[in-house]
């Protein structure tokens, strides 16, 4: 590992982004993640790597496109309303197989809403937030730290599968400091050859990247090869937490932030005497479906507690069904649930 350093979130996004390999940064400023465009506007260029503040989201994550394409590792990042600009473009990324990483810190919302920390992009990060029948791997940092190990694994992640690859976190996390120990750098040399991008033909068949079939058999087959390894990837890459579920009554599920502060709760309610036990998937795609189920066999509550309406809180459902309580609890608007709050919450699931 490398140095210790006390950094902001988004600068611990950026300055990992850089050690994982990436060669093409193009984004257009938006808060809370300013920090993270300036961190590699200030850096790229001195490394001889690719730094674009685009005219728009659009022509950015169109940038992307092009970069994937021609096989380098890229990014692109910005908040709320940013990232629903790129969605045509994330599409486009996912239906051509191409790896990219998108990194959206979370505002309040809907519309322009405001700047404070919030988690109501989960419906379109996890769902598939623009057209077609595709997914992204979504990845919830609850730590700063974990926010640098989670970037360079969704590099390595969007190379393996071929698919774009989403950090979600939020106003909070990106603002928050915190001290991180910064991996080494990747050496590019070591990275695994990229024989289907498009880096010129001499001595080989030529390379085509595209998300475009006229004939409806032919888009068919493209969709059931998506489908395939959406599969493939639910069966290996599902990533969670647990904390006191041995023997919780009640457990509370969370990501990102609110699970950093739902692990208070947890040892609050312990103090008490209150058997209160967390679950914090890591991977919002693929959702730890089965673990969470095997959970709600043994605990009477499952008590999600976002920054939203309740959007994880439908995923939640799905996989506890009716072997447990699943009451919801939230905040909108930016604003963010304190400890003594979800505790009040969870005492009225005491039986």
């Amino acid at each position: 590992m490398g140095e210790r350093l006390l950094l902001r979130g988004n600068e611990v996004i950026a300055e990992a982004a850089i050690r994982a390999g990436c060669q093409c940064y193009f984004a257009y400023p938006i808060t809370p993640q300013a920090e993270l465009l300036e961190h590699l506007a200030h850096h790229m260029p001195r490394l001889g790597r690719t730094f674009v503040q685009a005219e728009s989201e659009i022509a950015a994550v169109s940038m992307v496109f092009g970069a994937a394409g021609a096989g380098v590792r890229a990014m692109t990042s910005s908040s709320s309303p940013g990232i629903s600009l790129k969605q045509e473009g994330i599409s486009y990324l996912a239906g051509a197989h191409l790896p990219a990483v998108i990194v959206n810190v979370v505002r309040g919302g809907p519309g322009l809403g405001n700047i404070a920390p919030s988690q109501c992009d989960y419906f379109q990060a996890t769902k598939g937030g623009g057209h077609g029948d595709y997914r992204l791997i979504v990845l919830g940092p609850s730590t700063v730290p974990e926010a640098g190990e989670l970037t360079m694994l969704a590099f390595d992640l969007a190379d393996q599968y071929r698919i774009p690859v989403m950090i979600l976190a939020d106003g909070l996390l990106g603002q928050m400091m915190e001290p991180v120990e910064l991996p080494d750098p990747v050496d590019p040399e070591s990275l695994p050859a990229k024989d289907w991008a498009t880096t010129g033909a001499a001595g080989r068949d030529p390379n085509i990247v595209l998300s475009f079939d006229m004939d409806p058999n032919d888009l068919k087959r493209a969709n059931l090869e998506l489908q395939a390894k959406y599969r493939t990837i639910t069966e290996n890459e599902v990533r969670y937490e647990e904390m006191d579920t041995e023997d919780a009554d009640i457990v509370i599920a969370a990501y990102g932030t609110i699970a950093r502060i739902s692990k208070s709760v947890v040892r609050m309610a312990r103090k008490e005497g209150i058997k209160v036990g967390l679950f914090r998937p890591i991977t919002l795609w693929p959702f730890p479906y089965e673990p969470l189920k095997a959970l709600s066999e043994k605990a009477k509550t499952v008590l999600t507690v976002e920054m939203s309406a309740g959007q994880m809180w439908e995923d939640v459902r799905l996989a506890v069904a009716e072997r447990a309580e699943t009451p919801f609890y939230g905040e909108m608007g930016g604003i963010v649930p304190t400890p003594r709050a979800i505790l009040s919450e969870v005492k009225k699931h005491v039986r």
